[in-house]
C-alpha cells in the first residue's frame, strides 16, 4: 500500500482486537476467547479510521511504501481498543465529599434521599450554577477519564428535574462533544428524582408534556444531539407506570432506552425494558431470575456498577448468572458525586473482585458491549477495520496488567489515541 496515513503503530507485543468478525456484542464464550495478535500493527488513516490490524511483518510489507505523519514503536508494548464508560453522571454542581461521611456512618441511599440530600443537593447546587462553570467542570472530569483510558462516555443530564437546567446540561454535554475529543453519548435523565413539591404524578405530566416536547424540537432543528433517555425507577422514584409511559415517549422520538433499574428493590425493570425493546439497563443489584431471561432474550445490555455496589455496600450484582444466561454484559463507572470515580481500569478490577468475571469477560464488558450498550459498537469496541481508530498503548508485555494493577493506569496507559490522534502522551520520567 502506498498513500499517506496518519498513524503505525508497529511491533506490539500484544494487539487486543476484541472480536474480528464485525461482532456487534459478546457473551459467553465469546467473552472468555478474546482476539489477540501476538507481535502486531495497526494503522489508522487521515479520516481516523483503522485501515489495517495484523502481525506486524504483514504490516510491514504491506505498508512498506506508505508514509505516516506519527509512528509509535510499540516494542514490549499492548494495543487495546479505547475503554468505553456505559454509564456515567458527569455535569453537575457541588460534591458530597460530606455524606461520604454520613454513608460510612450508617446512612443508606433513600435515608438521605428522603432527607433532601444525595440527588436533591447536587439539584440545587447545579440549577444555580451558570453553563460555563459546569462546562470547565465537565472537561476536567472528561480529560480525567480520558488519561484513565476512556475513548467513548455516555453523559447524562438528570441534576435539573425542570425544563431549564437539564436543556442547560445537555447543552454543555454538546459543547463538549463538539470541542473535545473524547466520543460522548448525549442521555436525556429528567426523570432522574420526582422534584421537591411534586408528586409522581406531576412530574410525569411535566416530563411528558414540557420537557421532552422542548426537546423533540430542538432535536429536529439540529440545535442539540440527544441519543438516550433514563429514568429512575425505583421505590420512591418513579413507578413502572410512569417510567413505562417517559421510556416509550423517549422511543417515539428516536431515543435509545437505556435506564436505571432494579438498583435497590426488585422493580420488574428488567421485564419492563425487555418489553419495550430498551437497549440497555444499568444497576440490576436486584434483579429477579424471570428479568434476566427477558433481557437475554431481548438482547437488552446490562449495564453494571461496580462502583455502586461497592460504596453503597449493595449486594452485588449478579454477573455470573446473567453471563451464564446470555445477557450482554457491559460496564460503567456510575462517575457521579455519590460514586466518584473516573477510572474503568478501577472498575474492571472491581468487576472482577467483587462480581467473580475473569478478566477477558470485564475488557468486553468495557469495550465491544459497553460499545453495544449505546448502540455504537458497529463504530467503537473493538480494533477491526473500518472502525474508529480509538486505542491505548500501555506499558507493559501483558494487557491483563491494566486491570491487575490497581489504580496502576496511571502509569501503565503510555499513549491514548482517538480518531488517529494521540489526545494524551504520559511521558513521565521517573526519579530513581
Amino acid at each position: 500500500m502506498s498513500g499517506s496515513y496518519k498513524l503505525l503503530v508497529k511491533n506490539a507485543n500484544q494487539v487486543v482486537l476484541i472480536c474480528n468478525n464485525g461482532e456487534k456484542y459478546l457473551t459467553k464464550h465469546g467473552m472468555q476467547n478474546l482476539c489477540v495478535i501476538e507481535n502486531g500493527s495497526v494503522v489508522i488513516g487521515s479520516d481516523g479510521l483503522i485501515k489495517a490490524v495484523g502481525p506486524a511483518e504483514i504490516i510491514r510489507a504491506q505498508y512498506s511504501d506508505a508514509s505516516f505523519q506519527r509512528v509509535i514503536d510499540a516494542t514490549g508494548m499492548c494495543v487495546l481498543p479505547g475503554l468505553v464508560d456505559a454509564h456515567s453522571h458527569p455535569v453537575w454542581a457541588g460534591d458530597r465529599v460530606h455524606e461520604f461521611a454520613m454513608k460510612l456512618a450508617g446512612a443508606t441511599y433513600m435515608d438521605m434521599h428522603r432527607a433532601g440530600g444525595g440527588i436533591h443537593f447536587t439539584v440545587e447546587h447545579t440549577r444555580a450554577a451558570g453553563s460555563s462553570d459546569l462546562l470547565a467542570s465537565l472537561r476536567c472530569r472528561l480529560a480525567r477519564m480520558q488519561r484513565a483510558g476512556t475513548t467513548l462516555v455516555e453523559c447524562k443530564s438528570g441534576y435539573g428535574l425542570e425544563l431549564h437546567t437539564e436543556l442547560k446540561m445537555l447543552e454543555v454535554i454538546e459543547e463538549a462533544r463538539r470541542t473535545l475529543p473524547i466520543n460522548i453519548s448525549s442521555t436525556y435523565c429528567g426523570a432522574h428524582a420526582v422534584p421537591k413539591g411534586k408528586t409522581v404524578a406531576e412530574a410525569t405530566e411535566d416530563i411528558l408534556q414540557v420537557q421532552l416536547p422542548r426537546l423533540k424540537q430542538l432535536m429536529c432543528a439540529g440545535t442539540l444531539r440527544v441519543d438516550n433517555i433514563d429514568v429512575f425507577c425505583e421505590q420512591g422514584v418513579f413507578d413502572l407506570t410512569s417510567t413505562r409511559s417517559i421510556l416509550k415517549a423517549g422511543k417515539d422520538m428516536g431515543l435509545n432506552i437505556n435506564f436505571h433499574g432494579d438498583e435497590l428493590h426488585p422493580m420488574n425493570s428488567a421485564q419492563l425494558g425487555a418489553d419495550l425493546g430498551a437497549l440497555a439497563i444499568s444497576h440490576l443489584e436486584e434483579v429477579t431470575d424471570e428479568g434476566i431471561a427477558a433481557m437475554a432474550k431481548a438482547k437488552t445490555a446490562a449495564v453494571l456498577l461496580p462502583t455502586t455496589a461497592y460504596i453503597l455496600r449493595l449486594s452485588q450484582p449478579r454477573a455470573r448468572d446473567m453471563l451464564e444466561a446470555g445477557v450482554i454484559v457491559a460496564l460503567g463507572s456510575d462517575f457521579n458525586p455519590n460514586a466518584y470515580c473516573c477510572s474503568m481500569p478501577i472498575v474492571m478490577h472491581l468487576a472482577c473482585v467483587n462480581m467473580r468475571m475473569s478478566m477477558p469477560e470485564t475488557l468486553a464488558a468495557a469495550t465491544i458491549n459497553a460499545a453495544y450498550a449505546l448502540r455504537r459498537s458497529h463504530t467503537h469496541g473493538s480494533l477491526e477495520v473500518d472502525k474508529d481508530g480509538d486505542l491505548l498503548v500501555l506499558n507493559t508485555t501483558r494487557w491483563e496488567h491494566l486491570i491487575y494493577q490497581l489504580g496502576g493506569h496511571q502509569e501503565l496507559i503510555r499513549y491514548v489515541v482517538i480518531k488517529g490522534d494521540i489526545v494524551y502522551d504520559n511521558d513521565k520520567t521517573m526519579d530513581l
